[in-house]
């Protein structure tokens, strides 16, 4: 029977509808309380079996492949020396018909750490090599307000001499070069072009601020430069692939060796890795033996000589007769 409208209810409906008492979140979910503590041991037992499965240890590289055809990655990468790359760079070009004068490449891979957390800055270098391979000619220019010396310039090679009035232009970039040479007498003028030429701006230890002009120009008009490029690469080209081994192998070593002045001898060898490679070809990893130059060899030959100088200044004792 449905209730009246006056409001009243029927026992049984009242106690159907009626409100229960205000419970605790664990007394109205029983079970939530129980969940929580089976969720975290079924997490913590998670991390348990992690931990005690031993991670998949790595299978080690194998030095040299059976077959001609195999997976390179499961194999260390070959090195070689310096003679027999050179000598395949010149066998590829052979095989694939390529251009026999084109450009041998190296990539340096360095380390840069010194002591605790210093490095060292990335840098640039000029060096003179023992076998041009290109006729290119860097431009040149002098600094320098005295005319004699202004006319020596010239009759060397310069592409531009000038004194202050110069220094305009080469900050409005009108006046582009890619060396730069000064005179010790007009280097106090120059102060303003510092922030402008950075690494170009003469100085003593680059050997570009001298009075030897014709000394300093003809090293600046030959000579190759290279630079540190993501910190700790370098990459340039050393040689043309049609000339001799030996050429190849001496403008090698003397950038190697330019290189390796940069870090003292004391700490690890500048240079890592040593990738040599031509413009149409692989690269080849080179064995360091006998490349980089034997700085602690000279040391110990050194420490030796020394050592037995002072035995044989040492004087000899007298036999005492008995």
């Amino acid at each position: 029977a449905l209730a009246p409208r006056c409001g009243w209810v029927l026992p049984a409906l009242e106690q159907r509808f009626a409100v229960p008492a205000v419970l605790s979140p664990a007394a109205a979910r029983p079970y939530a309380a129980a969940a929580k503590p089976a969720n975290k041991d079924a997490k913590r037992s998670r991390q348990e079996k992690v931990k005690e499965k031993p991670r998949p240890r790595r299978r080690p590289l194998m030095t040299k492949p059976v077959d001609d055809v195999y997976l390179t990655w499961l194999y260390k990468r070959p090195s070689y020396q310096l003679e027999q790359a050179v000598g395949m760079l010149k066998r590829f070009q052979e095989l694939d018909f390529t251009h026999p004068k084109q450009f041998v490449y190296i990539n340096v891979f360095l380390d840069m750490a010194l002591q605790k957390k210093k490095k060292v800055d990335p840098f640039s270098s000029s060096v003179s090599l023992p076998h041009r391979f290109t006729d290119e000619v860097n431009k040149v220019l002098v600094f320098t307000e005295n005319t004699q010396e202004a006319e020596v310039a010239r009759e060397h090679g310069a592409a531009i001499v000038g004194g202050v009035e110069l220094m305009k232009w080469i900050l409005e970039d009108e006046i582009q070069a890619d060396f730069y040479v000064a005179v010790p007498a007009i280097i106090p003028k120059l102060i303003p072009l510092r922030n402008k030429l950075k690494r170009k701006y003469p100085s003593t230890r680059r050997n570009s601020l001298g009075s030897d002009i014709p000394k300093m120009v003809q090293f600046y008009r030959e000579c190759h430069e290279y630079t540190v490029q993501d910190e700790n690469i370098i990459k340039t080209r050393i040689a043309r692939l049609d000339m001799p081994a030996e050429h190849i192998i001496a403008n090698l070593k003397t950038i190697i060796h330019d290189i390796c002045t940069f870090k003292p001898s004391n700490f690890d060898p500048i240079v890592q890795r040593l990738v040599i490679r031509s413009s149409t070809s692989e690269g080849l990893l080179l064995n360091l033996d006998g490349i980089l130059p034997q700085v602690e060899k000279v040391e110990e030959k050194e420490e030796k000589e020394n050592a037995a100088e002072e035995d044989q200044q040492k004087p000899v004792p007298e036999s005492v007769s008995t």
